[in-house]
Parts: C-alpha cells; structure tokens; sequence
C-alpha cells in the first residue's frame, strides 16, 4: 500500500489545499491528511478544530485519513507507513522553501520523498492567511473555503 503524507498547518483548510488533496487521493492508496501542532507557532483555529473541520471538509474521499502531530514530519511519516510526503505548490515562488524543506526531509530519511503537485489556477492564490484576514474584516470567503469552514469562521469572527 503506498501511503502519502499531507502535512500543514491547514489554518483554515482552503480549497486550494482540498484540490492538491482530491489529486494525491488519486495517486496514492492512502492519504494522511496531518495537521501539524507547532506550540511555538501561534494558530488561529486549534489542531483540534482544524482536524474536525477538515473532516467536515473531504466527503466523498476515502482513502483518506486526518490526523495531528507534533515534532518532524520525517518521524510521523515513518510512524505512519509513509513513504511520501505531499506538498502542495501555488505559485513559482513556493518553490524554493518548498524545495529546502524536501532536501532536509530526505537528509533526515533518505527513504522518504517529497512529491509535489500543483493547484488548478483558480486556487493558486489562495492562503490561509489571506482567508483569516478577509474573514477578520467581515468579507466574503466562500469562494476560498469549503461551507463548513466559511461557515465556522463566520461565527468565530462574530464572536
């Protein structure tokens, strides 16, 4: 069984993380879906609201788990059965750090491999962060986000 890694802050889940999802669903027999717990990292949503609503947020994909972890994506994937980490590409300019990022994971674990997929164009400026700040200002997020989430962060950003 080939297992994938799909690690993230995922702070909120967008549409453009669910498109590289749905593909690496196609590609892979199983994909882990691990919302990654950073306590230095100050998060918006909790790990374990950011894991419900990505459960609210994949219907219809089966093979696919979520999950949350702390510490190097390198050890989870291992703990994991994983032999590949997903990540996710925007745009141009997410290659280089993407691309440091995947040569340290496999100077930690040469069995491991990053693979890349990119997002349709229609998502490919979507952000987490662009989301909460249109979100904080009362805008319109629907079109970036999944109903679930656009409606959690309506009621979080009412409160």
């Amino acid at each position: 069984m080939k297992i994938a890694i799909y690690p993230g802050s995922f702070d909120p889940i967008t549409k453009g993380h669910l498109d590289v999802l749905k593909t690496g669903s196609e590609i892979f027999d199983k994909v882990i879906i691990a919302v990654s717990q950073n306590s230095e990292k100050k998060s918006f949503l909790t790990a374990e609201e950011r894991v419900n609503l990505i459960k609210l947020s994949i219907g219809g994909l089966e093979n696919v788990e979520v999950d949350s972890f702390e510490g190097l994506t390198v050890e989870y994937a291992k703990l994991k059965g994983a032999k590949v980490i997903l990540r996710g590409l925007r745009a141009v300019s997410d290659f280089e750090y993407e691309m440091q990022l995947s040569q340290t994971n496999s100077a930690l674990s040469e069995h491991i491999k990053t693979v890349f997929l990119i997002t349709k164009p229609k998502y490919n400026f979507i952000s987490s962060s662009t989301v909460k700040d249109i979100a904080s200002f009362g805008g319109d997020i629907s079109k970036f986000v999944p109903e679930s989430v656009n409606d959690y962060l309506k009621k979080q950003f009412a409160k």
